[in-house]
């Protein structure tokens, strides 16, 4: 429905030095929802994320960002749009709670820094100063500043680059919660775990053209695929694609005697159909 988009971009272009390195035809974002963007380097994804932002012009086109257009939007505008950058390190002197504490002061409508605190899993750590938090420990407080002013949306760029395996698990968790809070995610990442686990839709964008949104299962008509069905005999491995692998397996199931064995199912994988679809496009 219309009253539930969030973000809606319409023949957004940007051009540097005579190239379009942006061509965006249509694109929304509903309310509550974690978007996923997907693209190789120099796709146009920080380009096109900046311009929903705010924070950079375009040429041409039309969005709508929470009912306004980012580049007029005014102050009260900004604090309902939270914005995680890859890399921040301000402030490394000063304890996480006083840099909490300074931000709500700016904000009329601040988060409570205690709940906010528990909220990204910093309560132990609040006395700590920025400079000595773990990299996974100053990504939460990343995402606390972004979330100070209790915005409606939340832009999140490459947000678990550096994280060990725990620390990501971790992080998903937290962007989770985020979501059953009401908070609306944009995510930018180059993880196709991470979009298959946090994103209710994604976009994947190479040289600055969207070629396909829709849910990790479905995108790229991975759904429509064949399933590949393996298994290993004496006479050594086989594999068969079939449109019901239901149905494959228990044909073989009655040439076994009811036992396969090593018996595989698998559909193309998020990141069969993510290099398939930017290998068309390079």
């Amino acid at each position: 429905m219309l009253t539930d988009r969030v973000i809606h971009a319409r023949n957004v272009r940007k051009n540097y030095g005579g190239r379009l390195v942006l061509d965006v035809g249509e694109l929304s974002v509903d309310k509550g929802e974690i978007f996923a963007l997907l693209g190789p380097n120099g796709a146009g994804k920080t380009t096109f994320t900046e311009i929903l932002e705010g924070l950079r012009e375009r040429d041409s086109g039309e969005i709508t960002v929470l009912g306004e257009d980012p580049g007029t939007a005014n102050a009260a505008w900004r604090t309902n749009v939270g914005v995680v950058l890859q890399d921040s390190h301000d402030y490394p002197q000063l304890t996480v709670r006083e840099i909490l504490a300074h931000f709500a002061s700016l904000h009329a409508h601040a988060r409570d820094v205690t709940e906010l605190l528990e909220a990204v899993g910093l309560r132990e750590q609040q006395g700590r100063r920025a400079s000595r938090l773990s990299g996974g420990q100053r990504r939460r407080l990343d995402v606390a500043l972004g979330l100070i002013g209790n915005p409606e949306l939340l832009f999140l760029d490459e947000p678990t680059t550096g994280f060990d395996p725990e620390a990501r698990r971790q992080f998903w968790e937290l962007v989770k919660r985020l979501r059953a809070d009401g908070t609306t995610i944009v995510l930018t990442t180059h993880y196709l775990d991470e979009a298959e686990y946090l994103a209710d839709r994604v976009a994947v964008i190479a040289d600055g053209r969207v070629l396909d949104v829709d849910t990790p299962g479905r995108l790229g008509g991975r759904h429509l695929t064949k399933a590949v069905v393996g298994w290993t005999d004496e006479h050594g491995p086989h594999r068969v694609e079939s449109d019901d692998p239901t149905a494959a397996v228990v044909d073989l199931a009655g040439r076994y005697g009811g036992s396969i064995p090593q018996l595989t199912v698998a559909r193309p994988s998020l990141e069969d159909v993510y290099l398939h679809m930017i290998g068309d496009n390079t």
